[in-house]
């Protein structure tokens, strides 16, 4: 009997969410069955425990089908609980924006390219946009990621990515740290081996606090060595909805589905550099293995193994991990089988309420969790195209 209510209200939860993004690109207006419906009410470990205790773990899914007529994709959205009134923190998901905003006003520049070596002032190493954008992808490295906010300066982020229709959304946190300096640091550029100039510091605008639901999560956190008996305040970090996600990574994978509007000013070769750095795992730029395996960030399918992830599988993603909260943002392509689509989900693993404590339920449930998701949406993928 219980098994069958939860059926019955999980059903009334996606068949409500199940509406297709209204957007100008082409859509599939008509419905299908969903498939998440089965796979969230099987009785898989992984997904079972999860969903017995759906209120503690705040799970957010989309899944996207993609279909092709001719030269046009048709896009077919799924929901499970996705709202973007609904706050979950983002973490290192939030790099991929960060990401395509570099490139774009790399674009705009004609003294700068993916290859131009830099240095943030009082920072010791020096590098290449190249390189701190693979680094981003293949292993989440923070440092990357931060020089390039000092680069752009947030209120770029957010301006570029809103005017091409990627919102709600706030890009706002250095992450690793807790710096929250609103004006950035100069950038020393290398113009050839001789000559240097700078990239002048940027003040930006300090945020208002996020007014969102469960933007205090938790019943404690640590500050340093003390624990706080109160709910932790997630309303000045990044935003980052899963709505927001889907539609920056349409935006990457089929930018002609899109108005020029809504389209990033990246040329070819940068937006191939992206692709490709999406989805190379770290061994194949020079990471240790033993380390850093396939699935390091690939949470989809492989997250909970250590195998090397077939060529033929390609996952064009960006992962986040913190404060208890996993998601993953993935465009997923078999190119020996057909196979092509796309899930957007997170979920939180923080069983005891306490953050800071660095006691989270990542490898036990979260990333099982995710992964499983994968390989049914997968296994569904490859009956449908059959």
């Amino acid at each position: 009997m219980l098994k069958k209510g939860l059926f019955i209200v999980l059903s009334l939860l996606i068949s409500v969410s199940c509406s297709p993004q209204k957007q100008e690109q082409k859509q599939e207006k008509h419905q299908t069955s969903n498939p998440l419906e089965g796979i969230l009410t099987s009785n898989t470990p992984q997904i079972k425990r999860v969903m017995d205790s759906l209120d503690q773990h705040e799970v957010q899914i989309r899944y996207t089908q993609i279909n092709r007529t001719g030269d046009e994709v048709h896009f077919t959205d799924f929901d499970f609980q996705v709202d973007s009134n609904n706050y979950f923190y983002p973490a290192s998901t939030a790099k991929l924006p960060t990401a395509v905003v570099a490139l774009t006003r790399l674009n705009q520049m004609d003294s700068l390219s993916l290859n131009t070596r830099f240095y943030v002032e009082g920072d010791s190493i020096e590098t290449t946009f190249s390189e701190v954008i693979s680094q981003i992808f293949a292993v989440s490295d923070n440092d990357a990621n931060n020089r390039l906010i000092e680069f752009l300066g947030q209120d770029t982020i957010n301006t570029v990515l809103r005017r091409a229709g990627v919102a709600p959304i706030r890009i706002w946190q250095r992450l690793g740290n807790d710096d929250d300096n609103a004006t950035t640091k100069p950038l020393i550029i290398y113009e050839n081996d001789s000559t240097v100039r700078m990239l002048s510091k940027k003040i930006n605008s300090y945020p208002e606090p996020l007014e969102l639901n469960s933007i205090k999560k938790g019943k404690g956190f640590y500050e340093e060595d003390s624990l706080i008996t109160e709910a932790f305040d997630f309303s000045l970090k990044n935003y980052y909805p899963i709505e927001t996600q889907d539609a920056l990574l349409k935006r990457i994978i089929f930018p002609e589905t899109f108005a020029e509007n809504e389209r990033f000013n990246m040329n070819e070769e940068q937006r191939n550099f992206l692709l490709s750095a999406m989805y190379t795992v770290p061994r194949k730029i020079g990471y240790d293995p033993k380390e850093y395996n396939d699935s390091y960030c690939k949470f989809f399918i492989y997250g909970d193994t250590k195998e090397n992830i077939p060529e033929n599988i390609k996952i064009y993603n960006k992962v986040g991990f913190a404060y208890g909260t996993l998601t993953d943002c993935a465009y997923i392509k078999d190119t020996e089988n057909n196979v092509e689509f796309m899930i957007t989900a997170t979920l939180l693993v923080n069983n005891n309420g306490i953050f800071n404590d660095n006691t989270y339920e990542y490898d036990e449930v979260g990333i099982p969790f995710l992964a499983e998701l994968g390989r049914q949406l997968y296994a569904y993928e490859l009956k449908r195209k059959q």
